[in-house]
């Protein structure tokens, strides 16, 4: 018997030797995608250093077309990130794809496909301090970042595949690295496509002055990760899901003559870089500084909107992209109102990235609008018109916009369309909504504020972090939680297109708060769907003249600055001015507008004041009415 088993266990050892043997050939023998060489003699896929004037090494992959012949010279799309520019494809995912289970195309990055297909050579490049770039980041869009966006375009111009035109693009992120491209002044960089990005920083670490603790965290505690070549951290993956994690994807990937990374472990011991969460938390105010050891900067030296003087003067077209429950469609209406470059703009029903389709009235799982697969096309026929000649298709500016619950696009020139009007709907008795303003006095409402009223964890403010789908439930139990009124069912279709204002007289126990806003349908049948928001710190309602803002807002001219705020006194009446986000959708008749309103968002926002309770009296009286004001169009 134990000749026997030592038989058996040699023939079992022999098969997982053949195996293993036969599976390190066929494996030899794979092709992952931008491993197959081109017929220009070059390999679709190369990963280099390029050096900067300071001598920091930015690690840059380049996708070439498959069929790329010899001579033949295409324009360069460029992605800036701190993401990682590409993972390391491991071993174990190579095997799987030597065994067909699972289809290369399917680990190449969706837009370096697209492109490639269209024709364009891509190139991305890991910001300095992150990915297998080396260097540390004295601050997120930096200037020494945005200077190496023109040295590494200024190489990728001069390549032998390279028309010498360039255009830059990105996601999120990446989206605001494409349009601070712009800042050098590079002659190679033509175009720029920003998409789903940040128009100002200081909207991005909260809204209307309020800090969003659950982004910052979050995004804070990926970037590290990823700034330590930690995949498992990036994915808050552990045990066993982090050693599968690593099977797939052991980290970024190394320049091509740095195989084994070694060079990349050096590099990577470089990253010094700063909490990001930690200093953002000890800004308050507009005019707030992050200190560091190359200087300060506040959120507007870091910013488009604070660098527009250099983004105009370079007058390079723009094709911008955001969706109306992403978390800042007012900084791309802004940019179209504010900045002289020429923009095509495109706000759809689409999540951060454009994923998922998130009109509130749209059947569950409906395709994004436009489907994938024509949003890229659409913007690779931006970049065909603006980068295959030096004879470009000239830009004209307008905005493409979908009405959600109509499922139409339309197209317009200026922001607000034309054909609108402003119709006021006050807070009354009973908590209803009317057309008609109050004439009573002595009429109010008390609410104490529950901070434990939540959006949920899927809302428009957490899609930024991974592009996930923007899911609100029915809101009818959630606003047996906040102040609500309710307006009377709709005679007409209406239309709400631009940003609701909303005017709330109000007093309070405590000296700060957050007024969180909710723009509501409450259907026939009791069922209640988030359509809008707006979110406000009141100590910053001091109204100000927009000429003395770095941009025009598209409500009420809030400065955000320190000396500009002011604590309540609690007790006293104050007039609280704030604009929701841009929406466009359309009401049905017989359906009712309801305005909730609530003090916290418990998964999303600080909450002010930190700690205690606080009461509200909201009022609604002929001399201190609340009111939204609601640009609308009605339809039979």
């Amino acid at each position: 018997m134990r000749q026997s088993v030592t038989r058996m266990g040699a023939g079992i050892l022999g098969l997982v030797f053949v195996t293993a043997v036969l599976v390190t050939v066929v494996t030899a023998w794979a092709k992952l995608p931008g491993e197959e060489m081109t017929p220009a003699g070059i390999r679709r896929s190369t990963s280099s250093y390029v050096k900067m004037r300071d001598g920091v090494e930015i690690a840059v992959s380049v996708y070439l077309p498959a069929d790329l012949k010899a001579s033949v010279k295409l324009p360069v799309l460029m992605r800036t990130t701190r993401y990682w520019r590409e993972p390391q494809i491991g071993r174990t995912a190579k095997i799987l794809v030597a065994l067909h289970l699972i289809n290369p195309d399917d680990l190449l990055d969706r837009q370096v496909a697209y492109f490639n297909r269209r024709r364009f050579a891509v190139v991305l490049m890991d910001a300095r301090g992150s990915g297998a770039s080396g260097g540390r980041r004295a601050i997120e869009f930096s200037p020494a970042e945005v200077a190496d966006m023109g040295e590494v375009a200024a190489w990728a111009a001069q390549q032998p595949w390279s028309n010498g035109r360039v255009g830059t693009f990105g996601i999120s992120y990446e989206g605001n690295t494409a349009e601070l491209a712009a800042v050098p002044h590079q002659p190679a960089i033509r175009a720029l496509m920003p998409l789903y990005d940040e128009f100002d920083q200081w909207e991005q670490i909260g809204e209307g002055g309020v800090l969003d603790h659950w982004f910052l965290q979050a995004w804070s505690n990926m970037i590290s990760a990823l700034d330590r070549d930690d995949v498992c951290g990036a994915e808050e993956a552990k045990g066993w899901n982090c050693w599968k994690d690593r099977l797939m994807t052991p980290g970024v990937r190394p320049v091509d003559a740095d195989p084994h990374g070694e060079h990349l472990a050096e590099l990577v011991k470089q990253h010094h870089n700063m909490n990001v969460a930690e200093a953002v938390r000890t800004l308050e105010f507009r005019d707030d500084r992050v200190i560091t050891d190359d200087g300060s900067f506040s959120l507007g030296d870091i910013s488009p909107s604070g660098l527009r003087a250099k983004i105009e003067a370079s007058k390079l077209p723009m094709m911008i992209w955001c969706g109306w429950l992403d978390s800042d469609t007012s900084g791309t209406l802004i940019r179209y109102r504010t900045f002289t470059n020429p923009q095509v703009v495109v706000i759809g029903p689409l999540s951060h990235g454009g994923d998922f389709n998130v009109d509130p009235f749209a059947s569950k799982h409906t395709p994004p609008a436009p489907p994938s697969e024509e949003q890229l096309k659409m913007e690779a026929d931006f970049f065909d018109s603006v980068l295959r000649d030096d004879n470009p298709v000239t830009i004209e500016s307008s905005i493409q916009y979908y009405t959600m619950g109509e499922g139409e696009w339309h197209t317009t020139k200026k922001w607000p369309p034309a054909g609108l009007s402003t119709e006021r709907l006050y807070f009354g008795e009973h908590n209803a909504l009317n057309a008609a303003a109050p004439s009573g006095q002595n009429a109010s409402d008390s609410y104490s504020v529950d901070f434990k009223a939540s959006t949920g964890k899927q809302a428009r403010w957490a899609t930024g972090l991974n592009g996930g789908d923007v899911v609100y439930r029915d809101r009818a139990d959630e606003d047996k939680k906040l102040l609500v009124y309710t307006g009377a069912p709709l005679e007409t279709n209406l239309e709400i297109t631009g940003s609701p204002v909303l005017t709330v007289e109000i007093s309070s126990s405590t000296r700060d708060g957050a007024l969180h806003a909710y723009m509501e349908d409450v259907s026939p049948e009791g069922r209640v769907t988030y359509l809008d928001e707006g979110v406000f710190r009141v100590i910053d309602r001091k109204e100000v003249d927009p000429k003395s803002l770095a941009y025009e807002p598209l409500g009420p001219a809030h400065s955000f600055l320190r000396k500009d705020a002011e604590p309540l006194q609690p007790g006293e009446l104050a007039e609280i001015r704030f604009s929701l986000c841009p929406t466009s959708v359309l009401l049905k008749k017989g359906h009712r507008i309801r305005i909730a309103l609530a003090g916290a968002d418990a998964d999303q926002f600080d909450r002010y004041p930190a700690v205690g309770s606080s009461t509200w009296t909201v009022y609604r009286e002929a001399l201190r009415a609340s009111f939204i004001e609601l640009p609308v169009r009605r339809t039979r």
